[in-house]
């Protein structure tokens, strides 16, 4: 449990991919320290900047870069008011500085060691003599932080869904007797199997035995062979075949040699005894098989989830996703899809509460979280103001801990002649950590049209590819966005003030 709290804030500078430098003064775009000779001598070589991010802006263009399209991992020049550097700008070029479009910049991503099959990562960067010891530190060697967050930690749902909760410390185990029958179905095929034929067994053995008894007090075993004498149970001459009349009493199989006569009424009472039990038995044990066998349990097997989680933005909205498919052709009816986060923290008050659950929307008040799953979807979840990951960054990704688990859960399809499997609820899940979500990240197309019909690739359902996304968290880019309104409607009053023709004074 105290894996899933967030990790202690460290040296960014030292050990982040995304370092910061508050003690380097910055002015205008300006760097007044001695890194500034070697910056400008990278920008002369052609040589890539450290991989840090660029700093949100709300102007359209930034001022005291290289001319032409910047290069992965290239450095903002510029710093918006209030608002901290994410990576010290490089020193501009001799010369008149040159601008070019916001929209141009890209945005580097956190290393992670789960990929997709396509991604691909390079762990340094070349950089010049002596500006990496000044600049932003790339993540060369391992840390202390790289690894912890590289040690196995246990998982609350592992990844083909299985909850890794165990009970203990039962008192009232009497309970589980009360629901017999969910408990046989819920026990291991091979403790079923024993049960199942134990069951059988130990009748078949009682009854036998209670046959072998009966026939040794009236005397039978006694008198085989005397056509004078009247058995209670004929040709019963020891107990192992009294056992055999239990067994064909209890299967009716009947092969005529051995049976209880009218001349007791205690067999006949024991024989009808017998029957109801025999019936009760098979009515269980038969009803547990089949709903052991025909459980849309196994169902869960062909619903598949994304190894991986991507961040990225979607209609200008910073977004969090995964995908999910259905290998079958049966598909599931009134399929449905949520999302939980599980992490511990701390209240105000001091309690700590382990592995609190948060409900992630993933549309449930829009009804896109109702799924038509006849070909791979994306399963999309906004980071708006009312999501958990509202104030997360890609720096700050990096130090939490917590684990996100998808539940898809549907009823299984009639297919064929198999009508008593309709309306069973099949529910399949899956989890992701903080090491699996991909910043920066999008799937891959997998479907394509083919002689008239959508052909899906499942080669492709784990592959992802780069795209620009900002670093910053959805709050910093909605802040900076009202920042630019703000602005914007500033100096739209200021033109419109300017513009407006001087009114003539009154009588």
């Amino acid at each position: 449990m105290l894996a899933y709290l967030p990790r202690p804030p460290t040296d960014t500078s030292r050990y982040g991919t995304f370092p910061q430098k508050p003690d380097l003064p910055v002015s205008g775009v300006l760097v007044k320290d001695g890194g500034q000779q070697a910056a400008a001598t990278a920008a002369k070589r052609g040589a890539p900047m450290p991989n840090c991010p660029s700093a949100p802006r709300h102007s359209g263009f930034v001022a005291g870069e290289p001319s032409g399209p910047p290069s992965r991992g290239s450095l903002s020049a510029q710093q918006p008011r209030g608002r901290p550097s994410w990576c010290p700008p490089p020193a501009p070029q001799e010369g008149a500085p040159r601008v070019y479009p916001l929209h141009a910049l890209s945005v580097a991503n956190i290393p992670n060691s789960s990929r997709g099959k396509t991604s691909a990562r390079s762990s340094t960067i070349p950089t010049p003599e002596g500006l990496q010891s000044r600049r932003c530190k790339l993540l060369e060697e391992d840390s202390p932080m790289v690894q912890a967050g590289k040690r196995q930690r246990q998982r609350y749902v592992t990844k083909v869904g299985k909850c890794q909760v165990n009970l203990g410390n039962i008192q009232d185990k009497k309970r589980f007797l009360s629901d017999i029958f969910t408990t046989i179905v819920d026990l291991k095929y091979r403790w079923f199997l024993f049960v199942f034929m134990m069951c059988y067994i130990i009748t078949w053995v009682v009854f036998g035995f209670i046959y072998f008894f009966d026939a040794w007090v009236r005397g039978d075993i006694g008198h085989q062979g005397d056509p004078e004498w009247q058995a209670c149970i004929e040709n019963v001459d020891g107990f192992v075949s009294a056992l055999l009349l239990s067994v064909e009493s209890q299967r009716t199989i009947g092969y005529g040699t051995r049976m209880v006569t009218a001349n007791c009424a205690e067999g006949v009472i024991l024989l009808m005894a017998q029957s109801i039990v025999g019936s009760m038995i098979d009515a269980m044990m038969v009803g547990c098989m089949f709903v052991k066998i025909s459980r849309p349990k196994k169902r869960a097997q062909t619903l598949i989830f994304s190894k991986n989680c991507v961040i990225s933005r979607r209609d200008e909205k910073l977004c969090l996703m995964f995908r999910v498919g259905d290998l079958r052709e049966s598909h599931m009816v009134d399929a449905k899809i949520r999302a939980k986060l599980i992490k511990s923290r701390q209240t105000a008050e001091g309690e700590f509460i382990p592995l609190e659950q948060s409900e992630l929307n993933l549309g449930y008040d829009t009804g896109e979280d109702r799924l038509f799953l006849v070909e791979p979807q994306i399963i999309c979840h906004v980071i708006n103001r009312h999501s958990p990951f509202w104030d997360m960054s890609a720096e700050s990704l990096r130090r939490e801990q917590f684990e996100i688990i998808i539940i898809l859960e549907g009823i299984v399809e009639a297919t064929g002649n198999h009508c008593l499997a309709a309306g069973m609820t099949c529910q399949a899940r899956t989890s992701y950590t903080e090491d699996e979500i991909l910043w920066g990240y999008r799937f891959e197309p997998c479907m394509s049209l083919e002689k008239g019909a959508f052909q899906v690739d499942y080669s492709r359902f784990e592959m992802t590819f780069e795209v620009q996304t900002p670093a910053a968290s959805a709050k910093e880019l909605h802040e900076l966005k009202e920042l630019e309104q703000q602005e914007h409607s500033t100096l739209s009053l200021y033109w419109d003030h300017l513009l407006q023709p001087c009114a003539l004074p009154g009588p």
